[in-house]
C-alpha cells in the first residue's frame, strides 16, 4: 500500500535519510517548519510504516571487514521447505547484509561483508552444509562506488 506524502513529508524524509541523528530543531529549521509539527509528522510516518527503523551506518573497513562479496546462487530446489531452510540460514548469518530473490537465470543474490577471503570461505562452507544449491558464484567487490544514497522522493 502506497502512502501519500505531501511536500513537507518529503522534505522531512529527505533530511532524515541524510542524517537521522540531527535534532528536531535542526530538521525543522532546514525545512522551514516548527519542531512540534515535524515531530508529529515523523510519528505518523513511523506509524504508517514509511519509516521502518532508525539505525547507524558503520564503516566496515574501519572495523576490519575489508571484503565485500556478491554471491550469486542458482538452485534447482524451489519447494517451501527448502526456501524456509535457506531463509533461516541467511537470517542466522550476520555477514549477509542483503539478500534478494531474483527473476532470471540467477535465483538469489547476497551481499556478504567479511574480514577476508578466508572468512568468506568459512561462510560459504557453512551455507552449503545447511542448504543444497546448484551453483554458487562469488564476485569480490574491488571498490564501492555508491552506497546508501536513500530513496529519491521527488514527486
Amino acid at each position: 500500500m502506497t502512502v501519500r506524502l505531501d511536500t513537507v513529508d518529503r522534505k522531512i524524509l529527505s533530511e532524515l535519510q541524510k542524517d537521522a541523528s540531527r535534532s528536531l530543531d535542526d530538521i525543522a529549521k532546514t525545512i522551514g517548519a516548527s519542531k512540534t509539527p515535524v515531530w508529529n509528522r515523523i510519528k505518523k510516518l513511523r506509524e504508517a510504516g514509511v519509516i521502518k527503523r532508525t539505525t547507524v551506518e558503520l564503516d566496515a573497513e574501519a572495523l576490519g571487514f575489508e571484503a565485500c562479496f556478491f554471491v550469486l546462487i542458482r538452485t534447482s530446489e524451489h519447494e517451501a521447505d527448502w526456501q524456509d531452510r535457506f531463509l533461516t540460514a541467511l537470517q542466522n548469518r550476520p555477514e549477509v547484509l542483503e539478500a534478494h530473490r531474483l527473476a532470471g537465470e540467477i535465483d538469489y543474490i547476497l551481499k556478504v561483508i567479511v574480514p577476508n577471503a578466508r572468512a568468506y570461505d568459512k561462510f560459504y562452507q557453512a551455507l552449503i552444509s545447511e542448504v543444497r544449491v546448484f551453483n554458487v558464484t562469488a564476485l569480490l567487490s574491488m571498490e564501492e562506488l555508491k552506497s546508501g544514497g536513500g530513496l529519491s522522493l521527488d514527486p
